[in-house]
């Protein structure tokens, strides 16, 4: 690793994929050769989040995870389950709980199981005193009038990958939560609003992330391991594009954004450093 190159935290990064089965070892390395020195690896379930979990024992000080029950699942939520997820979060590299939310888009679980598992987690997350990495699509309102009526006992809450407009952008920062940005801001079809929204947020409340192996860059020159697939290596690529749309130069976004991480996440940031192969 080139001793001045930018310093990176994927706080996104869906590890446990079936896409990644095969080579989790050299994605990790293609991660840190391209300087990103920490990955935080999404849960889902309680099935991907026990995975997260065991990576996070294999690569020990690159890895942590975050345990939740993402809305899709909402309605496998019971108070069993819940103890199961309390047990989890209480593992060392357990770093936030969530994925969790609400998605009125599919609606895979019906919209009253997502609201009681989301609250139900947000009363996990205020009695455990850990972050909450926040999904929200097409239940902004929702989410914004649940978090209202709790933030201030919440420790911490990042909106993971943010795609939303300036005023959503607005609602979060008045509740104080951090903003995760992807490679939707680098989408020229879709990607607009987000291209406007981020020049609004503030450097101390912004993160990074790549969503692997979804949101792969459409602007992305560089061939993929696997056809379509993002990989956390990609993220530099992404901040390079957050970096133009909020007018910065590149190395002081990525260092806003890792001291963010390291400090959302309670990740030490010598410790990270350590992990790099």
């Amino acid at each position: 690793m080139i001793l001045d190159m930018n310093k990176y935290i994927d706080i996104g990064v869906n590890l446990t994929a079936s896409s990644f089965r095969n080579d989790v070892p050299q994605t990790i390395d293609r991660a840190q050769q391209a300087g990103v020195d920490s990955l935080i690896i999404t849960g889902t379930n309680i099935q991907h989040s026990e995975k997260a979990i065991v990576l996070t024992q294999q690569f020990e000080s690159i890895c942590f995870s975050t345990v939740g029950l993402h809305p899709h699942h909402a309605s496998d939520y019971c108070s069993e389950l819940g103890s199961e997820l309390r047990d989890m979060l209480s593992h060392k590299s357990a770093v936030a709980v969530g994925e969790c939310g609400l998605d009125f888009n599919r609606n895979y679980s019906p919209r009253k199981d997502q609201i009681k598992a989301f609250e139900a987690q947000l009363e996990i997350a205020i009695e455990i005193q850990k972050p909450v990495f926040l999904h929200q699509r097409d239940a902004h309102e929702d989410v914004v009038a649940i978090l209202k009526g709790c933030r201030r006992e919440l420790k911490q809450v990042v909106a993971h990958c943010f795609t939303g407009t300036i005023e959503e952008l607005n609602d979060y920062l008045a509740l104080d939560i951090y903003v995760g940005l992807t490679g939707w801001i680098c989408d020229e079809r879709r990607g607009k609003s987000l291209q406007q929204a981020v020049k609004h947020v503030p450097l101390d409340r912004v993160m990074l992330e790549t969503d692997a192996p979804y949101l792969l860059p459409r602007d992305l020159q560089q061939k993929p391991v696997e056809k379509n697939r993002n990989e956390p290596c990609f993220l530099p690529h992404i901040a390079r594009s957050v970096a133009k749309y909020m007018t910065l130069q590149e190395k002081q976004l990525a260092k806003a954004a890792y001291e963010n991480s390291c400090d959302f996440f309670g990740i030490n940031q010598d410790a990270a450093l350590a992990g790099i192969g």
